[in-house]
């Protein structure tokens, strides 16, 4: 088989073709998480431990003040906790909608499922109930 046609083989299975879908729609679904999280939850956040901008939270390391992130960060170096504490948020967030996403699907899955068929007995090998007769006519 040559090379060209063993890579098409590879790329239109099944599986690869699902995982680029998979890979697409998470992108689009991750930036819709990104959005929840810095447009309305963060915000929320923010609002009850006393600040307007959680995203603002920085240590400016350079020394110069500033009242904005992006006003520190041309200043110099700084340590935008407030950011990451923000982004560690978003995947926390899209983490358990995930969960919660293939929690279902299984749900799903299984109640479409028939149910298992009853297992069948086991089948006794002949020579083994040819032996059984023959001690049962032993002890007669």
């Amino acid at each position: 088989m040559g090379f060209m046609s063993e890579f098409k083989e590879f790329a239109v299975k099944g599986n690869v073709v699902d995982l680029a879908v998979g890979v697409i729609i998470g992108g689009a679904f991750g930036k819709i998480v990104d959005s929840v999280v810095t447009d309305l939850i963060m915000p929320l956040v923010g609002l009850a431990i006393g600040g307007l901008d959680f995203s603002n939270y920085f240590l400016q390391l350079s020394g110069t003040p500033a009242a904005t992130l992006a006003e520190a960060k041309k200043a110099g170096a700084v340590f935008a906790y407030g950011n990451f504490l923000t982004v560690l948020l978003n995947f926390v967030i899209l983490a358990f909608i995930i969960f919660v996403m293939v929690r279902q699907i299984n749900r799903l899955r299984k109640a479409n499922e028939p149910a298992p068929a009853p297992a069948p007995e086991p089948v006794t090998p002949e020579d083994v109930l040819l032996l059984r007769e023959i001690r049962d006519a032993l002890k007669r």
